[in-house]
Order: structure tokens, then C-alpha cells, then sequence
């Protein structure tokens, strides 16, 4: 595929590193949380991050049985293993390896994600994007990407980039939205190669390393390692190089600036708003 340069004069740094957590969701699935309630504000729009990664099947076959969403967007990215998704609007589909669901909740949506796999590996990531108060109460809609529906291309000393949403070196990801303009980057680097990534200076960025080990204007990133990248007025990207052979998930997206209110698996502007959520949802109003 044909790519355009990316251009960046001035480059942002790291300004903190983030160790992720173990924790556990759903039915028991084990899990690294890289953030939620607590950077919210710092990463807005992005309210969480989750990293999953067994070849256990007793840290995942239980999956995440029903459970709500409303008022944010949901990003699942399966890097190895199979999963199937159901909700309440209908939608079914099987998220298999190399594949990626895109699921706005909206006004409400009660689904499912359940392991179609007994044993081997099972790895990905789960990033929760905010929506604007304008379209919290929205229709929902879901799709899923196969592997070979994701947009990729060939970097010069053999990596690839695969563009989940927004755009890169010209190529048009698979997913684009409005308001937060979500730039979602999956980065295989060889060891000493560059990587060089426009992104404007009102955007909140951060990398989440999940192979191998960058280096980030002197300052290094590692595996299980996610860094957030400082704001400056006169940033336009970020420029990192493989210290090894580095697999990373490049995140970017335009602040919403609005009030948040979080509820476990509803996020709105103020609690009265989670008061109807909640309503709703024991209403049977979610589909």
C-alpha cells in the first residue's frame, strides 16, 4: 500500500510511566489495567485501558457473561484467540485472532464476550472511549473487523503498522469517529527502527509496549509498560525507535472537556444521569 511521510518537528516526551495492575472482570477473567477512574481526566476521552494475556484457559473460559454499557465506546482488539460477541440489539459476531469489534453503547446495550476456546493463548486489549454529552443517548451500533479488514502497511525495515482507527501515513483505518477523532495504531518496529507519527498538539496521546522496548527521546518505554506522552503547545507527533524488536498500541484522541460520572458500566456527564442508567437498565430499556 502507498504511504505518505509523516512529519514531525517537534516531538513530545514522556511524562509518566504507568505500571499496570492485575485485576480481574467479568467472570473471573485475568487482566492488566493500565488505567480507569483514576487518569480519566488526564487521558480524556479515554476512560479505560485493559490488557488481557493467558495461555491458561482458567484466567479466561469464563468469559464476560451479559452486562450494560451506556454512554461510552468500546474497543476490543484480539491479538490471539477467539471470542463471541452478543448483545441486545441483535448483533452477534466472532472476534478471532487479528480481529477487532467497535461497539458504541450509547443509550444502553446489555452483551456478552465468551471465549470460543478451551486452551492455547488468548490476548488482546480493551480501550473505552468517552462519548460527547450530545451523543450519549444515540442509537448503538456495533461491527466487527476480521484480520485481513484492518488497513496495514509495510514500514522501510520491515514492520507494519495496522490501523485500527483514524489514519497514518495516509492510510485510512478501519474505524473513524467524529468528535474524538480516535487515531488506534497496532506498531510492529524491527530493532533500530523509527517510527514517526503526526498527531496534533490538542490531542492526548499514550503508548501501551507489549513487546520488546522503545526508546522516547531518551527515555525508555518497556514491555507491560505504558507511557503518557507530556502536552506541549508546539508538539505536532511523536518519534520513537526499537531498542529490540517492539510490538506497540499507539493511542491518540481529541479531549471532550466535559464533566464525567462513572458508575461501573455507565458513564454520564452527572449522577442524575447515572441515576436513570441505572432505572433503565432494571427497566429492561436496554434492548
Amino acid at each position: 500500500m502507498k504511504t505518505q511521510a509523516e512529519v514531525v518537528t517537534q516531538a513530545r516526551t514522556i511524562e509518566q510511566i504507568v505500571q499496570g495492575q492485575l485485576t480481574s472482570d467479568g467472570a473471573g477473567v485475568k487482566l492488566t489495567r493500565f488505567f480507569g477512574h483514576h487518569l480519566q481526566r488526564r487521558l480524556d476521552p479515554f476512560l479505560m485501558l485493559d490488557a488481557f494475556g493467558s495461555d491458561d484457559p482458567d484466567d479466561y473460559i469464563a468469559g464476560f457473561p451479559d452486562h450494560p454499557h451506556r454512554g461510552f465506546e468500546t474497543m476490543t482488539y484480539m491479538i490471539k484467540g477467539r471470542m463471541l460477541h452478543r448483545d441486545s440489539q441483535g448483533n452477534e459476531g466472532l472476534l478471532e485472532t487479528g480481529g477487532m469489534q467497535w461497539m458504541s453503547a450509547t443509550r444502553g446495550v446489555v452483551h456478552s464476550e465468551i471465549p470460543q476456546q478451551k486452551e492455547g493463548i488468548m490476548q488482546g486489549f480493551q480501550l473505552w472511549t468517552n462519548l460527547a454529552a450530545a451523543n450519549k443517548m444515540d442509537a448503538p451500533w456495533y461491527k466487527d473487523f476480521q484480520a485481513q479488514d484492518l488497513p496495514r502497511f509495510a514500514t522501510a525495515n520491515g514492520g507494519e503498522v495496522i490501523v485500527i482507527a483514524g489514519q497514518s501515513h495516509g492510510v485510512q483505518g478501519a474505524v473513524s469517529r467524529p468528535t474524538t477523532e480516535p487515531l488506534i495504531l497496532d506498531i510492529h518496529l524491527k530493532q533500530g527502527e523509527t517510527f514517526t507519527q503526526a498527531i496534533g498538539s490538542a490531542f492526548t496521546i499514550f503508548a501501551q509496549v507489549y513487546e520488546g522496548e522503545i526508546d522516547v527521546q531518551g527515555q525508555p518505554l518497556k514491555a507491560q509498560q505504558m507511557g503518557i506522552f507530556a502536552p506541549a503547545t508546539q508538539a505536532d507527533g511523536v518519534v520513537f525507535t526499537a531498542k529490540e524488536d517492539s510490538r506497540i498500541l499507539l493511542v491518540a484522541g481529541k479531549p471532550l472537556n466535559e464533566p464525567i460520572e462513572q458508575y461501573g458500566p455507565f458513564v454520564m456527564n452527572n449522577k442524575e444521569q447515572i441515576y436513570q442508567a441505572v432505572n433503565d437498565y432494571r427497566n429492561g430499556l436496554f434492548g
